[in-house]
């Protein structure tokens, strides 16, 4: 049964053809699932093709999930789903409603005929690393949330070059690929800026920076605001125990501490926005209504997804900086 056709000077290159003619077979019913597919040898010697040709063929196959191979057997049909074009890889760091935001942003843009399996790494880099090196060469495209985990610049460059996208942060030893980042330093500075008109009423500036998850730009950039303008300052690991005092405005990249800080508020029987001042980091719809309105910095996640799903489907390779605001409500 012949199963590949290969005519020259027909403009198609020629791996796409030997990709068209598995395709057509597996309509056909010709191929099933688990069959084993003509060697790369036979078909180089069939129609006089390179190696390489037969190989990017089989390599593209593989990447959408159509195919896969065993070490010194061959290779097999694995999914008769041919419609699927494009397989993208998509590795988060944790699951919370921005990442859900960029989530359901990109799989809008995306557009049909892909299949996009999302994988969390939760900031551990064994994790990481495990995630990656399972998945090289079985997808088109890889989206990657490195956050701040030093080693991971070297293993993200183990996956092919010009299927690698970057998101959220990114930093010098990752220059080579195409992002959709923040940035952190100018982000906050610029906000805290913005928002110097109200800032003045205040005292000290204290954000709280357990520095594990977040990204080291927030701390940069609110030390270089601070002392560019003389604000009295201090940056904490953690609230737990502090008492808050009357004067005083803190910076909250994490959730679970604009909680604590809001409950001791109660506690202590000061008002937001008039003894004291608070700035949460990424915007919610909850952060509308709490408190009468908390304060944001955030950057615009739906735009994140959004770009990135551009990038991919018209091909770019940019590193575009996604857009932060400030969002003055009552809590300051």
């Amino acid at each position: 049964m012949k199963l590949i056709s290969i005519q020259a000077n027909i403009g198609i290159p020629k791996y796409k053809q030997i990709i068209s003619s598995i395709e057509k077979a597996i309509e056909e019913g010709k191929l099933v699932k688990g069959e084993k597919l003509p060697s790369i040898n036979k078909i180089c010697l069939e129609f006089s093709l390179s190696r390489d040709t037969v190989f990017q063929a089989y390599e593209e196959l593989k990447k959408r999930g159509i195919i896969f191979s065993i070490l010194g057997k061959g290779y097999y049909i694995k999914s008769t789903e041919i419609n699927i074009k494009q397989r993208i890889f998509l590795l988060f760091d944790e699951l919370n409603i921005f990442k859900e935001d960029i989530y359901n942003s990109f799989l809008l843009h995306i557009g049909k005929d892909v299949q996009v399996d999302i994988f969390f790494h939760h900031f551990n880099i064994e994790v990481f690393k495990k995630l990656i090196n399972d998945s090289n060469g079985n997808y088109t495209k890889y989206i990657i949330m490195p956050t701040n985990l030093a080693e991971a610049p070297s293993i993200i460059k183990t996956l092919p070059v010009n299927d690698v996208f970057i998101l959220d942060q990114t930093n010098s030893d990752l220059v080579e690929f195409p992002s959709v980042f923040q940035n952190f330093v100018t982000d906050i500075y610029n906000a805290l800026l913005i928002g110097k008109p109200e800032l003045d009423k205040y005292k000290k500036l204290i954000i709280i920076f357990p520095g594990f998850r977040e990204p080291i730009g927030m701390k940069i950039g609110f030390e270089k605001f601070c002392n560019d303008f003389h604000f009295e300052y201090e940056i904490i690991s953690e609230f737990s125990d502090k008492n808050i005092k009357i004067g005083e405005v803190y910076i909250i990249p994490n959730d679970r501490d604009l909680v604590g800080v809001i409950e001791k508020s109660k506690n202590q029987n000061l008002k937001i926005g008039i003894d004291f001042g608070i700035i949460s980091y990424n915007e919610t719809p909850l952060k509308k209504v709490v408190e009468n309105g908390i304060t944001t910095i955030s950057t615009d996640f739906i735009a994140m997804g959004k770009i990135v799903a551009e990038m991919i489907l018209n091909g770019k390779k940019e590193q575009i900086e996604n857009k932060c605001s400030l969002i003055i409500r009552n809590s300051l």
